[in-house]
């Protein structure tokens, strides 16, 4: 097999090591052009452009902000606990972070992916993935909400998503380690070749609700899987990802997966294996166990269950199914182009780009052109059969590319910290500008869409040296904004961002802030413990359960003198907001309380569970500042002893018998 001229593996590894020292790039400078102010500041009163949706690897949630202003607007909790709003540690809330595992509190958010119709961003729907223990996320962009997380089966790492077909039929979430399938029980590790083997997700969504469900799944032998893309245009129906450890190591994988001159990009016809499925192909595995959280408006609750089937179909039993494409060591990212007729892949130790036609790849696949031998049962496309070509010479660590509207694209490179423009067609390198530092995603607006929005492009970089101010050992992540309008790429703006970004979707301000919900409305307010006003609002005991009827107005609570409470007692604080009024929401918190405060919006009713510690009195209050008598929205519980013969009292402003 002839491939060309890739990085020995030592020096890409020693260049990788020198990088993060953070030594600047050649020709690196802190200088913008003069008017890069002007261009990205936003009037008082004026809106950005774009929202920029934004992973937060680590945190665990997802960020939004204004482009090209560069603004914080939210932070959006998905997978980890915020006690900022609430998210985990409300009643409602808590059961969106059950899985199969229990409750996890925490999770690695790498990347997100908007809902698409007709292979464009549609504003519904935000898509994001949990690496850790794998699932899917579904952020509803009318309310900047989590409304869906399902867990994902037979998975070891949910790195490889969330990935959506051209209309979001699916959205593809694929291993990133290969483990052995669910109900296998004890297997060595060292087994590997032998019993692991990698699981990739199609996970259906409901063109009206955008609930998920597991349509199927494919097995493939035990390859990891990284950054993929579904076919747009003239491949839609196809599914193009990036695999490395094509050597099935299990240990010491930075040298142990990099010793072949190759690994590949997996091509699969989706719409085939649809036919299998509906042909009855797939066999039902019933040993798996994952969980199925669902957030409903009406009731402002969530719904957890565990669900106990998937259907799954094993690649290597159908010859018309995938196919694996050589492509130089290591690939980080595989893209596709807007038309959907070209294929990058992005060998993290290559010193070139291939690019593939997805047209070159039909013929070949027509033609049965392939490598003499199967790779695990899977037909290896001869590389030359399916090559547009190669960019050379374009940079060190290539990681990530997306595409303008222009005919360009725009990839990373992590080793040379720089972002480099070049021509999908020609393979002509037109433009690169250095990033500080060690560049890891970028983001064109739309670049991954059959229209790209282009005119913006970030760069997610790694080290921050010297660009802020010390913040003691640990920097911030930074993204710096590109205009890319012209011929050359100019460096607009840094800002800080929050955990560590990965990958990002720029949407047109216009798609989204029409539709923005902006209270809920009280008369639709199903919640099983909603309180219908004040006239309403009680303190009722069964047994050791007490439950408080709350509402919230501005600037009192009701009610705000509660007695009766004893030791021993679960207390749920069930609030109700009487606002409606936009961005009007209230809080709540009282003292002893082992979990957070309430954030309870327009029209919402929301749970804090209290479990008091001691006898004594224990202020409450308004934590989020709705009005100049703030200060005064407070009240008193009184816990008594357990056994105590002081009734259950409450009143606001008159005392009540």
């Amino acid at each position: 097999m002839k491939l060309k001229n890739y990085l020995l593996f030592g020096l890409a590894a020693a260049t990788m090591t020198a990088s993060f020292q953070a030594c600047k790039p050649k020709g690196a400078g802190s200088a913008v052009s003069g008017d890069a102010a002007q261009r990205t500041y936003i009037p008082p009163g004026q809106h950005d452009e774009f929202y920029n949706f934004v992973s937060g690897g680590f945190s665990g949630q997802m960020s939004v902000y204004g482009l090209p202003s560069g603004r914080l607007f939210r932070v959006i909790p998905v997978f980890s606990v915020d006690p900022e709003k609430g998210w985990g540690f409300s009643e409602e809330t808590k059961p969106m972070l059950q899985t199969s595992h229990g409750f996890v509190p925490w999770d690695d958010l790498h990347h997100i992916e908007a809902s698409f119709t007709d292979g464009m961003p549609d504003g519904k729907w935000m898509f994001a993935n949990s690496n850790n223990t794998p699932r899917l996320a579904r952020i509803n962009l009318q309310t900047f909400r989590t409304d869906e997380i399902i867990e994902i089966p037979n998975t070891g790492g949910n790195h490889c998503s969330p990935f959506t077909t051209e209309n979001s039929e699916y959205v593809i979430a694929a291993t990133r380690f290969s483990v052995p399938p669910d109900g296998e029980g004890d297997v060595p590790i060292d087994s590997y070749k032998e019993n692991f083997k990698g699981h990739i997700s199609f996970v259906s969504v409901d063109k009206q609700t955008g609930e998920f469900d597991i349509s199927f799944q494919l097995k493939t032998p035990g390859l990891n899987f990284d950054l993929s893309s579904a076919g747009k245009g003239v491949s839609n129906g196809w599914l193009f990802m990036s695999c490395y450890n094509s050597e099935q190591a299990h240990t010491l994988l930075e040298v142990n997966s990099s010793k072949n001159d190759k690994d590949f990009i997996l091509a699969i016809n989706w719409k085939k294996a649809e036919e299998y499925i509906k042909a009855g192909k797939g066999k039902k595995q019933n040993n798996v166990r994952y969980a199925h959280n669902k957030w409903d408006e009406h009731t402002h609750t969530a719904k957890h269950e565990i669900k106990t089937e998937v259907t799954v179909l094993d690649v290597t039993e159908f010859e018309d199914l995938a196919y694996l494409i050589p492509c130089p060591k290591s690939p980080h990212g595989t893209d596709v182009s807007p038309t959907g007729e070209f294929i990058v892949g992005s060998g993290k130790l290559a010193a070139l780009i291939p690019v593939f036609s997805f047209d070159k790849l039909q013929k070949a696949i027509s033609a049965k052109d392939f490598e003499s031998e199967l790779y695990d049962g899977i037909p290896v496309v001869k590389y030359e059969s399916a090559l547009h070509g190669e960019v050379q010479k374009p940079g060190l660590g290539p990681l990530h590319t997306e595409f303008d509207d222009k005919g360009n694209a725009y990839t990373s490179f992590f080793v040379s910290s720089e972002v480099v423009k070049w021509n999908i067609n020609t393979l002509e390198i037109l433009d690169r500008q250095p990033t500080f530092y060690s560049v890891g995603h970028l983001m064109v607006a739309g670049g991954n869409a059959k229209k790209p929005f282009g005119k913006y492009l970030v760069a997610y970089n790694k080290i921050t040296k010297d660009r802020f101010l010390p913040t003691g050992p640990e920097l911030c992540h930074s993204a710096q904004l590109f205009d890319i309008s012209g011929d050359k790429m100019e460096l607009l703006l840094d800002f800080p961002t929050i955990g560590e970004p990965h990958y990002a979707q720029a949407l047109p301000a216009d798609l989204i802030k029409e539709r923005s919900l902006q209270i809920y409305d009280i008369n639709a307010n199903k919640h099983p413990h909603k309180t219908n006003g004040e006239s309403e609002a009680r303190v009722e005991r069964n047994g050791n359960i007490v439950r408080v009827y709350m509402t919230t107005i501005r600037s009192h609570l009701t009610p705000d003198v509660i007695e009766g409470i004893q030791l021993g007692d679960e207390v749920y604080f069930h609030v109700t907001n009487l606002e409606q009024d936009w961005d009007m929401p209230h809080g709540f918190a009282i003292k002893g309380a082992n979990n957070s405060e309430l954030l309870i919006m327009p029209g919402e009713t929301t749970t804090l569970k209290w479990v008091p510690d001691r006898v004594g009195i224990f202020p409450f209050y308004c934590t989020d500042f709705c009005s100049a008598l703030h200060q005064e929205m407070t009240g008193y519980a009184r816990v008594s002893a357990q056994g105590s013969n002081v009734p259950v009292k409450y009143y606001t402003g008159e005392k009540t018998e």
